[in-house]
């Protein structure tokens, strides 16, 4: 827990002065502007998940109604292609240049493109350039996102105290389900106000045009919070030890990532892949496929996953509060267990001709949902130090989600090839078998500080609390070395007398 410069490799006992007191305002200011851009993100693939129909007639006219569900949900997937760009891109700038800066772009970005969609004219007016400016808009969506979700992550846990970190994290995704709520309701509220042809012929429109007062509230929440205190430490420690860092900024080397952290990397990917496939299978796909594949209506579709998900904004800091009490591991374990135990049993009551047990099959996968969302944006963050943390997470995590996003058009794929509507029940379950394996290699991080960096509190209180912890730990891991070191020199010991048997039976050896 000892502070170690790399210019003159000196060690200094931790002290008090060394851990972070958060100022309880500017902490609500950090969680507040990071989940409502995560809302605005969330709602843009809340209201496209919902509409999707609606696009394929509107988009893609001269298809049949299968093959244009496909089409508008590949549209969707497309966009994840380059989010891995995205995720460089703005992870390196914000362990650069601070995370507040690159988290107010994205947001800016994200706003403008969902806007346009709104704006786009149909097929029948432009023909081929329809869909075309529809992609160009999502490619827009995905580089943008590409640096939102970890931005947001990483400057919530940066500013959380150690002890509530699993808490304020839940609150990231709380603003993911609810811009999906957000973004659903509005739907539902369309359609039944409307009707079908008015909503097919521009009312599908309005919940993207509703991006552009979300973005700018977003915006100006962002701009109004501070860097968070680990970045403004990272370059206060790099100004002491040379007077040109500030000017040079620290440089990412991406060859140190992939070598040196390859098994945070590895563990990051299977933790996203199991949460995001999860995801969007339950809150993006399921519309569609209560719909095209089990004949019910959109309205109905749709009206159950909004109530689903109107429950899961209540489970969700509860998942938070509690990881901070009994650790990460066990709430993605539970969750990836629970997903393989559920997945096929829920789909056959989805697949019921009673609303009661559909809600019910959903609200099964949706539990064990909120098992994995509820650590997701506590946990990652924790696996990398501060000088990469940015660029390292945005790379791992959005290597995942090109796979993960792939989830609705497979799965509508799949039920169209095989005509098996137990197909997506089945890709769940595979999901969650990624998520058992890596339950077992995610170091435990909760109440502990984030990697490389000194502990953060609430109050003088809490920081003594954690002093006295941190030297607990010291003087555990002290012992601990010591016992490596009596087993490595037992095992010497006996190779040597091994190796002394040995030479005792050669006559030219000593």
């Amino acid at each position: 827990m000892a502070e170690i410069s790399p210019a003159s490799q000196q060690v200094r006992p931790l002290e008090i002065g060394d851990i972070t007191v958060i100022d309880n305002t500017k902490l609500k200011k950090a969680v507040t502007a990071a989940a409502l851009g995560n809302a605005m993100e969330w709602f843009d693939f809340g209201v496209y998940g919902f509409v999707a129909y609606a696009l394929g007639k509107v988009f893609f006219p001269d298809a049949s109604p299968a093959v244009q569900t496909i089409a508008a949900l590949g549209t969707f997937s497309v966009p994840f292609l380059v989010r891995p760009l995205g995720g460089v891109f703005f992870g390196v700038m914000g362990d650069r240049f601070g995370r507040q800066k690159v988290l107010s772009l994205t947001i800016i970005i994200m706003a403008i493109s969902t806007f346009c969609i709104g704006l786009i004219p149909s097929y029948a007016s432009i023909g081929l350039w329809a869909p075309v400016l529809l992609l160009l808009c999502k490619l827009a969506q995905g580089f943008s996102v590409g640096g939102e979700y970890t931005g947001a992550a990483v400057f919530v846990a940066e500013y959380a105290p150690d002890r509530r970190r699993g808490f304020l994290g839940s609150w990231l995704d709380f603003g993911s389900i609810a811009g999906f709520v957000l973004g659903a309701g509005l739907v539902v509220l369309l359609q039944a106000t409307l009707g079908e042809p008015t909503f097919l012929e521009w009312g599908w429109r309005v919940p993207f045009f509703v991006a552009g007062p979300l973005g700018l509230l977003g915006l100006y929440l962002r701009h109004a919070a501070e860097e968070t205190p680990a970045f403004t430490q990272q370059l206060e420690k790099m100004e002491q030890e040379d007077r040109d860092a500030v000017q040079e900024r620290p440089a990412i080397s991406f060859r140190e990532i992939f070598s040196k952290y390859r098994k945070a990397l590895l563990v990051c990917i299977g933790v996203v892949l199991v949460t995001n496939i999860t995801y969007y299978m339950l809150l993006t796909y399921m519309p569609t496929y209560l719909s095209s594949s089990l004949g019910y209506s959109e309205e109905h579709g749709v009206l159950i996953i909004v109530v689903v998900m109107i429950g899961m904004l209540f489970v969700q800091p509860v998942v938070g509060f509690f990881s901070d009490k009994v650790g990460r591991k066990p709430f993605l374990r539970a969750g990836s267990v629970g997903l393989l135990v559920i997945a096929l049993p829920a789909f056959i009551l989805v697949g019921s001709d009673n609303t009661g047990l559909i809600f019910l099959g959903l609200l099964f996968i949706a539990v064990f949902l909120n098992c994995l969302t509820g650590v997701m944006a506590s946990t990652l963050p924790a696996l990398f130090p501060t000088r990469i943390r940015y660029s390292a997470l945005a790379s791992s995590f959005n290597v995942a989600i090109i796979v993960a996003g792939l989830t609705p058009t497979a799965a509508a794929w799949l039920v169209e090839e095989t005509g098996n509507l137990m197909m997506p029940a089945y890709y769940l379950m595979a999901a969650s078998v990624i998520g058992i394996v890596t339950s077992f290699f995610l170091p435990e991080t909760a109440n502990r500080p984030l990697r490389g960096d000194t502990p953060n509190a609430s109050s003088r209180h809490e920081a003594r609390a954690l002093l006295r912890q941190a030297h607990e730990h010291i003087e555990q891991s002290v012992l601990d070395v010591e016992a490596e070191i009596a087993e490595l020199e037992a095992e010497l010991e006996a190779l040597r007398q091994r190796r002394q048997r040995l030479a005792d039976r050669h006559p030219d050896l000593e």
